[in-house]
């Protein structure tokens, strides 16, 4: 059938299309049906089954209508129902004719294929960004919040295409066609391999090599692979962390159960934060990636007004963070030329656990790979301009310097792997050194961002703290002096302005006791590097929390750091630089009685692990 040449001329006009090769838009004018909508008519309702047509507008209006209420009024050019046919999700609103209306509708099966490729993904990222995109093209913000927080496997679209590594390419390829599977797993016994669309045209196509080869040359090994149980939320996090686009997704048994795609969870708004990455990955000089910083901070607000929770907003913030790090270093070293020996640059604390807002410090390290090599002036001198020059431009990104020097531009915190990892095996044997259980705190969270991103380095030595009890006694006995400010309407308040306003800092006093108490219990259950929630669920598991604690816990931090967020979100909308210093008096009495009473949770909890361990507190 051929396309009407109508059809195909109006796509050209309006994005995704104007992206696309003249032959992909001949080919979808072909598939194109037209339909009328008389005024008043419901083209599609909210909360249905997802939606099997993209629909684009060729003439008159369409309303976006939410709970009886207007939303947004789409013209020509414009296309809706997108976000609930890539993503299998209900739709999250009523499309409804304002007048007398014609659509084009492409089938799902055309407009995935489109949308899901390189230049149409492009597009759909841009449009993520946008404020107006909870509204116009996908779920609410209840809706998104819910997928966030569901399990990975649910996203899985189809049983997992599994092959032997002795497999021909050529076999491969055409059980991935036959299937429509843009990846398959290659069973490996222990481990398993993956070969995506991407594979097949970088390594076979371009790259030369013959359809008869084994799918093992072309396969990546091992695969990164995902519990099926971990939320959707930090699956994503991992795609946007590693530039992966497709994991395969595990039973509790190891079993291979599935694969997700990052198209799977287009209709999660913390995708808007891919925009960012891409943006900072062109950036070619510290200008431009100044530049492209500045974005960050609007989109903190954005993603705090269209309904994302706190712990989901510092989870992208965190990854945004990581990618301008990366950048930062990538450009610091093309200035400083090749490094004398490998190494790596470590995020820590809030950064590390992912849990940074625009108050947060730039905590960092420097960990290179080279035994005896301490004492090299080259090697010091090199890494110490480098680290300069990086926290350089990530101030004028606006990030902070650490105001305890916990910096990599600082030479204490700059030196081997083998001398860092001696170093944390010295706490562990003996934690009454002067500020041990201070650096145990700050070493416990690094995480790798740049250089060497395998494994936890440094952190993974803190595994063996299980086999330290008087270590992690002391531990605790140093979270334990972290205590919440109970009695703070009782003039335990901090007032640092000299007036007399009692002011409270979120941060040290709320937040703290809550990290410190939830590192505890992680490095007690063998768990280094994590995030507060993931530190105390492992702490429960492993029988150092109650699970009713370990809830409280939970809570109570998760209330702290929305009060945080609002607090810099309100700042930055009127222009001021965020901090962690709320005034009590401008606070709502609701809101005081849920932070007072979260404060005395707190306490609590600190009260029963003290008498559990026999302290007074």
């Amino acid at each position: 059938m051929a396309a009407i040449p109508d059809i195909v001329e109006f796509l050209q006009q309006y994005p995704p299309f104007t992206e696309l090769d003249p032959a992909t838009v001949e080919w979808l004018g072909k598939v194109v049906e037209v339909e009328f909508h008389p005024a008043g008519e419901i083209i599609f309702s909210k909360g249905v089954q997802p939606v099997e047509f993209l629909r684009v507008i060729r003439s008159g209006a369409v309303e976006v209508v939410n709970d009886g209420r207007v939303l947004d009024l789409m013209g020509p050019g414009e296309m809706f129902g997108h976000a609930s046919m890539l993503s299998g999700l209900p739709t999250g609103f009523e499309a409804r004719a304002a007048e007398d209306t014609l659509t084009y509708r492409i089938p799902a099966e055309a407009a995935s294929q489109v949308l899901a490729g390189p230049r149409g993904l492009r597009y759909m990222t841009r449009l993520l960004l946008e404020d107006r995109h909870h509204l116009r093209s996908g779920p609410s913000p209840e809706v998104v919040r819910d997928q966030l927080r569901e399990p990975v496997r649910a996203a899985i679209r189809a049983a997992p295409i599994i092959c032997e590594p002795g497999t021909s390419v050529r076999e491969a390829a055409s059980q991935m066609t036959a299937a429509g599977a843009g990846a398959l797993i290659v069973d490996l016994g222990a481990t398993v391999g993956i070969v995506t669309d991407s594979d097949l045209r970088s390594r076979v196509v371009a790259g030369g090599l013959s359809a008869d080869s084994p799918v093992s040359a072309v396969m990546t090994a091992p695969a990164f692979t995902v519990p099926g149980e971990r939320p959707g939320s930090e699956v994503l996090l991992d795609m946007l962390d590693r530039g992966f686009r497709h994991f395969p997704v595990t039973s509790a048994t190891g079993r291979v159960i599935g694969i997700v795609e990052d198209v799977d969870l287009v209709a999660i708004e913390s995708r808007s934060s891919f925009y960012l990455r891409r943006a900072i990955a062109r950036a070619s000089t510290a200008d431009e990636l100044v530049e492209t910083s500045s974005k960050l901070r609007p989109a903190v607000i954005s993603m705090t007004r269209g309904g994302m929770t706190a712990l989901d907003v510092m989870s992208v913030f965190s990854v945004v963070a990581d990618a301008l790090t990366r950048r930062a270093l990538d450009l610091a070293v093309a200035q400083a030329g090749e490094p004398p020996t490998r190494f790596t640059w470590l995020a820590l604390g809030s950064q590390a656990r992912r849990e940074a807002l625009p108050s947060s410090d730039l905590d960092s390290a420097i960990a290179w790979f080279g035994d005896g090599d301490d004492d090299k002036q080259s090697i010091r001198q090199y890494f110490g301009l480098i680290a300069t020059s990086a926290t350089d431009i990530l101030v004028r990104c606006g990030f902070r310097p650490d105001e305890h020097r916990a910096s990599a531009s600082d030479p204490l915190f700059v030196r081997s792997l083998s001398s860092w990892q001696q170093e944390a095996r010295s706490f562990l044997d003996d934690p009454t050194q002067a500020k041990a259980l201070v650096l145990v705190s700050v070493l416990v969270d690094s995480r790798p961002v740049w250089g060497v991103e395998t494994e936890t380095l440094i952190a993974e030595t803190f595994r063996l703290a299980p086999a330290y009890p008087r270590f992690l006694r002391l531990l605790a006995q140093f979270a334990l002096s972290h205590k919440p400010p109970v009695g703070f309407f009782r003039g335990l308040a901090i007032d640092v302005s000299g007036e007399g306003r009692s002011r409270l800092d979120l941060k040290s006093g709320a937040v703290a006791p809550i990290t410190d108490l939830a590192r505890w219990a992680g490095m007690t259950a063998g768990v280094t590097c994590a995030s507060t929630t993931a530190r105390l669920s492992a702490g429960a598991e492993h029988g150092t929390l109650t699970a009713a604690d370990a809830l409280t816990l939970q809570d109570a931090f998760e209330l702290v750091c929305q009060l945080r967020l609002d607090h810099q979100v309100g700042q930055l909308e009127a222009g001021v630089e965020p901090d962690d210093i709320i005034e009590l008096g401008e606070l709502s009495p609701l809101i005081r009685s849920y932070l007072k009473e979260a404060f005395r949770a707190v306490a609590s909890v600190q009260r029963r692990i003290a008498s559990d361990l026999a302290w007074p507190v």
